[in-house]
């Protein structure tokens, strides 16, 4: 090679070796540290030195040493001691120690590992021997520090998931102060997700979800569910139609062998009624206002959500008539199957003996918190503890009276204002035979009337009138059924049950529903017709019953509707129905 030219400056400079860390001898001998220290520093390590435990100690609380080889016997502290206070010191930290030592005895040695050394090595020892111990300290130690690394990125990301998940899940409830809850998630995050929300007629819909497993992989599909769940109930879709669109999307997004299992509650705003749906979730248990009697039973009868894309869950809808002050019991089977330190399942009866004995004043969900505290005590939890009390009370429900802007009686359109005939909006749709069955059309022409007309303050009202007047008109007019069976026992059961053949069998009938609204500078006025191909009722002696009677369990959204309207007119024989709301800006 040709080397004419080239001076020394130029030639490259071989890589200073990068230091390996500090390394802390704690030994009485000189001879030792200095045979231990050059061998170290020929691994590249900074050396540092300790004669007793104690100066030991100190050493690492000034210096954070990366590695710490250990002498056993010496004066004023051994290296057993000093071991276990600097792990202690140490924390989360993984800080090896290598103990060694001229003691060969077996208990010596197993003790040295006992008080927290990594490893040991006796005397006189071997370099090649020591040097290969060292590289495997080194290795793990690397490994523990990419651990935490690795733990605190997750944890972060924990933090922010936890804070969306708050914020778009659990703060969009209504009413939480309401309902009594027991949320005891196994992980930080809970496979089981609440969710609350007001129908615009005023119901409240009650869901609680159960995802396979726990933890944040389960958590996330709460996010999905919590935005159908709120989006429908607002829009006043019904039970199952807010089940079937859950559904598909669940069964759109999780991956295989995982869905979820759920608990669904709707308390009816005439406070007359409660629809309720299981799938794949303890019963669902109705209680009186004490607790201690269960009046009526849910059991699942749907598939939980998310396995099957075309799951019609109409058919798993149960409506049961509800008193004053009646408790429902949502529970997950968390709590059924919560363990006690010999592995002994909590179980559906020891929860059923506890309602039996009453509450002594405390509600169901703080009644069964303490049976499970008693009966569990301090055996690991395995999966997400939930327990909700919905009660049967007024006051759970949006308050129609106080937000709802009522009804104006008074003149709105001025008399010389030609403009106001050309500021309306009119439509009609029907729907005729197997479509009744198919099609809830409430919610569509509620959406409708709002894109076009934007009228937002109004919405609760005017889909509040619309539903009542529809379900009147379909269930009466199209189905011809008899309100009477309600007033017998079991008589919502028996009413929802012959509703639900009677649409299964519709092949014929129609229903036609016109809007027409006018918007005027001061306010406006919408007016709703209603005409069924059924023969009509006798509507004057239906109101004039429950005007006598208002225990009878049927009517009372047809008393409200009148109440909310301007107006609202039935025609002979009773199969047209004209409703006006009027409102002032």
């Amino acid at each position: 090679m040709n080397m004419q030219g080239t001076s020394a400056a130029s030639l490259p400079k071989p890589p200073t070796p990068q230091s390996a860390g500090l390394a802390l001898i704690v030994d009485d001998e000189l001879s030792n540290r200095i045979v231990l220290n050059a061998l170290l520093k020929k691994m590249g390590y900074t050396v540092i030195q300790a004669i007793n435990g104690a100066e030991a100690i100190e050493c690492f609380k000034e210096n954070q040493p990366d590695i710490i080889f250990m002498d056993i016997m010496m004066p004023v502290m051994d290296g057993f001691d000093s071991t276990t206070r600097i792990k202690a010191l140490c924390g989360d930290t993984f800080i090896p120690i290598i103990f060694l030592t001229a003691m060969t005895d077996e208990k010596a040695l197993a003790r040295c590992v006992e008080v927290g050394g990594d490893d040991f090595l006796t005397k006189p020892f071997n370099h090649t021997l020591l040097r290969s111990k060292i590289r495997a300290m080194e290795r793990i130690r690397d490994l523990h520090r990419e651990v935490r690394t690795l733990l605190g990125q997750r944890e972060r990301e924990e933090e922010i998931a936890e804070k969306v998940f708050s914020g778009a899940v659990i703060a969009g409830n209504v009413m939480p102060e309401k309902l009594k809850t027991l949320m005891r998630p196994a992980a930080l995050f809970s496979g089981d997700v609440l969710l609350t929300a007001y129908a615009p007629n005023g119901d409240l819909n009650v869901l609680l979800g159960d995802f396979t497993g726990h933890g944040l992989s389960a958590a996330l599909g709460a996010l999905p569910v919590s935005e159908s769940f709120r989006a429908m109930t607002v829009k006043g879709f019904s039970v199952d139609q807010i089940l079937n669109e859950i559904n598909r999307k669940l069964h759109a997004l999780l991956p295989t062998g995982m869905f979820m299992a759920a608990q669904l509650v709707r308390i009816s705003h005439t406070m007359d009624n409660m629809i309720l749906c299981c799938c794949g979730m303890p019963d669902i248990l109705i209680t009186n206002s004490a607790g201690t009697k269960i009046k009526h039973r849910i059991p699942s009868t749907g598939l939980p959500l998310g396995i099957v894309p075309d799951t019609d869950y109409l058919h798993s809808i149960s409506n049961i008539m509800a008193d004053l002050g009646d408790r429902a019991l949502l529970a997950s089977d968390g709590v059924t199957e919560a363990r006690n330190p010999e592995g002994e399942y909590f179980g559906q009866k020891r929860l059923e003996q506890r309602l039996s004995q009453g509450t002594s004043q405390r509600s169901i969900v703080e009644s069964i918190a303490a049976a499970l505290e008693e009966f569990c005590l301090d055996a690991p939890q395995d999966d997400d503890i939930s327990l909700v009390e919905v009660p049967f009370l007024p006051e759970v429900l949006a308050a129609l009276d106080n937000e709802l802007p009522p009804a104006s009686n008074e003149a709105i359109a001025p008399k010389n204002d030609s403009s106001s005939p050309h500021n309306s909006l009119s439509f009609s749709v029907t729907l005729e035979g197997p479509r009744l069955l198919k099609t809830d059309p409430v919610p569509l022409l509620i959406n409708q009337i709002q894109e076009l007309e934007g009228l937002k303050d109004q919405r609760r009202v005017i889909f509040t009138i619309l539903s009542e007047l529809y379900i009147n008109a379909l269930d009466h007019g199209v189905l011809n059924l008899d309100s009477a069976l309600k007033a017998e026992p079991g008589g919502f059961t028996t009413y929802f049950t012959e509703r639900e053949k009677r649409l299964q069998e519709l092949s014929e009938g129609h229903i036609t529903i016109s809007i027409h609204s006018r918007l005027y500078p001061t306010g406006g006025e919408i007016i709703i017709r209603i005409e069924d191909s059924g023969s009509g009722f006798d509507y004057k002696s239906y109101i004039s019953n429950i005007k006598m009677d208002s225990s009878i369990p049927s009517g009372r959204g047809l008393m409200l509707t009148r109440e909310l309207c301007k107006s609202l007119a039935y025609s002979e024989p009773g199969n047209k129905v004209e409703a006006t709301y009027a409102w002032n800006n």
